[in-house]
């Protein structure tokens, strides 16, 4: 067995290992899902967009790779609502791998940081977003079942906007 660690340059860990469409690694050398480059700056209106492509596609691991980075590189009056995002699709990334407690708590937590930027979220409607969470954790925990990933995932921004 190789003690080998992949590290960086400056001795902090790479996450070379594959991984799963949910995030989920696997056994090095494997065929994964390729990940998100990580520390891209993107407007707040790319940032929707691409998160909302990942979790219609499923990859709702992946869009909270995206909220993480507007949360990173963003504004720090916006932390709050890009983590909140960030939370809402490991929610959804949780209920997909079947932990369904999990799901719900990050749902509700993540619902309750994007509530203060209600009428002042970029493209994301907020309100919506917040009815979709708290629907969706109390039906895992009504109906505790695994569900796919992309039959989960939320319309992020507003009707007005769902065309462009």
């Amino acid at each position: 067995m190789s003690t080998h660690r992949d590290r960086d340059d400056e001795g902090r860990a790479r996450n070379a290992r594959p991984r799963d469409g949910l995030g989920r690694p696997l056994p090095y050398g494997a065929e994964g899902v390729e990940r998100q480059p990580e520390g891209i700056e993107r407007t707040p209106q790319e940032t929707v967009r691409e998160a909302q492509r990942l979790l219609e596609a499923g990859m709702p691991f992946h869009a909270h790779e995206v909220f993480e980075d507007a949360w990173k590189t963003g504004p720090p009056e916006e932390e709050g609502l890009w983590r909140g995002m960030a939370q809402l699709a490991v929610g959804v990334t949780h209920a997909a791998r079947g932990n369904l407690p999990g799901a719900a708590s990050l749902l509700r937590r993540g619902a309750d940081n994007i509530a203060p930027f209600r009428g002042v979220a970029h493209e994301l409607d907020i309100d919506g977003i917040r009815r979709w969470a708290e629907d969706l954790a109390a039906d895992l925990e009504a109906r505790p079942e695994v569900r796919e990933a992309a039959s989960l995932a939320p319309r992020l921004r507003a009707e007005r906007d769902s065309a462009s």
